[in-house]
C-alpha cells in the first residue's frame, strides 16, 4: 500500500535534513583584500601581487587587527598615556604597602611620591654600568615617575603635544620616535652616573621633533609652533635648573635626538607601501623592545623581593 502523499513529503524532508548533517558544500572561496595595499587578490594566492605583502601574515595586516582595539585618534598616545598611569598606580600602591608610606607625602613636591627601593626594583634608569648589564632599563624607566606632580606635569605635556606629532608622522613612527628619545636621553643620562625616571626624555624628544618639522618653513602656523616650542624649551630649562632631582641629560638626550631623527624622518604620514611596510617594522619593533623590557621587568621584580 503506497504512502500519503503528506507521509511521502516528511520523510523526503527528513531525509534531506540528516543528509545535511553530514555532509557539507564546498565553500565557495571569495577575493580578498590586501592588509597593506588594499589591493583585490585571488582567493588562495599567499602574497599580494601588487606590493609582495603576506596574505598570512604582516605587520600592516596584525597593525590593522589591533587597531580595532584602540581609540581611533591618537592610539599611542592613550596607550602611553594609560601605561604610565598604570605603573604610577602600581608603584604607588607598593610604596605605601611596603615602606609603610614613605616618600607618599611630606609636602606639595613630594605628594605621592614613589619610594626610590620601588622605582629601582620596577626598572629605574640606573648608572651607565647598571644598565648596560641591565639595558631593559632604559625603557622601563621611560614609563616610571617619582611624584604625583611629576606623573601629572608629564601626561599634561603629552596630551598636549603627543596627538600632534601622531597625526604628523603616523601611529608606527610615533610609538618609535617616543621610545628612540627617551632611550637616547637614558643613555645621556646614565653615562653622567644619574638615578633617573620619568618620560620627560620621550617628550623633550617630541618637541625636537617638531622643531626638525617646522625649521625653513614659512607658514605662519609653522612660525608660531616654533615659537611657542622654543619657549617651552626656555621654561623647562629654567625649572631644570630651580627644581633639584631634574635630569637635564636625559631632557637634551631627548631632544637632540629628536631633533636629528626629524630631520632623516619626513614630516608627514606614509606616502606608498614600501613607506608603510617600513614605518609598520619601526612601530613593531619598539612594541616589542617595551613588552620585553616588561617581562624583564617582572623577573627582576620577582627575583629582588
Amino acid at each position: 500500500m503506497p504512502l500519503p502523499v503528506r507521509w511521502r513529503y516528511k520523510i523526503d524532508r527528513w531525509r534531506s535534513q540528516i543528509a545535511e548533517m553530514f555532509h557539507s558544500e564546498p565553500k565557495q572561496l571569495r577575493p580578498r583584500l590586501c592588509p597593506a595595499c588594499g589591493t583585490l587578490v585571488g582567493a588562495t594566492a599567499t602574497k599580494c601581487h601588487q606590493c609582495g605583502a603576506s596574505m598570512t601574515f604582516s605587520f600592516a595586516a596584525a597593525s590593522r587587527s589591533l587597531s580595532r582595539w584602540m581609540p581611533q585618534t591618537s592610539p599611542v598616545t592613550y596607550a602611553m598615556l594609560a601605561i604610565c598611569c598604570v605603573m604610577y598606580a602600581l608603584s604607588f600602591i607598593i610604596t605605601m604597602r611596603f615602606s609603610g608610606g614613605e616618600g607618599a607625602g611630606g609636602g606639595l613636591m613630594n605628594l605621592g611620591g614613589i619610594a626610590t627601593q620601588v622605582s629601582y626594583r620596577l626598572g629605574a634608569s640606573l648608572p651607565l654600568a647598571y644598565n648596560i648589564s641591565q639595558p631593559w632599563r632604559f625603557v622601563t624607566a621611560i614609563f616610571l615617575h617619582g611624584g604625583l606632580l611629576h606623573i601629572g606635569f608629564n601626561m599634561w605635556v603629552l596630551m598636549d603635544i603627543g596627538p600632534m606629532v601622531e597625526e604628523l608622522y603616523g601611529s608606527a613612527r610615533y610609538l618609535f620616535l617616543y621610545v628612540a628619545t627617551g632611550v637616547a636621553g637614558y643613555i645621556l643620562s646614565s653615562s653622567v652616573g644619574h638615578f633617573s625616571v620619568g618620560a620627560s626624555g620621550s617628550l623633550l624628544g617630541l618637541i625636537g621633533v617638531l622643531l626638525a618639522a617646522t625649521t625653513g618653513r614659512k607658514s605662519m602656523a609653522a612660525q608660531a609652533l616654533r615659537s611657542a616650542l622654543i619657549r617651552w624649551l626656555i621654561y623647562i630649562a629654567v625649572l631644570g635648573f630651580i627644581f633639584s632631582g631634574t635630569d637635564n641629560y636625559a631632557h637634551f638626550g631627548g631632544v637632540a635626538t629628536g631633533y636629528l631623527l626629524g630631520r632623516l624622518m619626513p614630516d608627514r604620514t606614509p606616502a606608498d607601501v614600501s613607506e608603510r611596510r617600513r614605518a609598520d617594522l619601526l612601530g613593531w619593533a619598539a612594541g616589542i623592545a617595551i613588552a620585553i623590557s616588561f617581562g624583564f621587568m617582572v623577573v627582576n621584580y620577582l627575583q629582588s623581593a
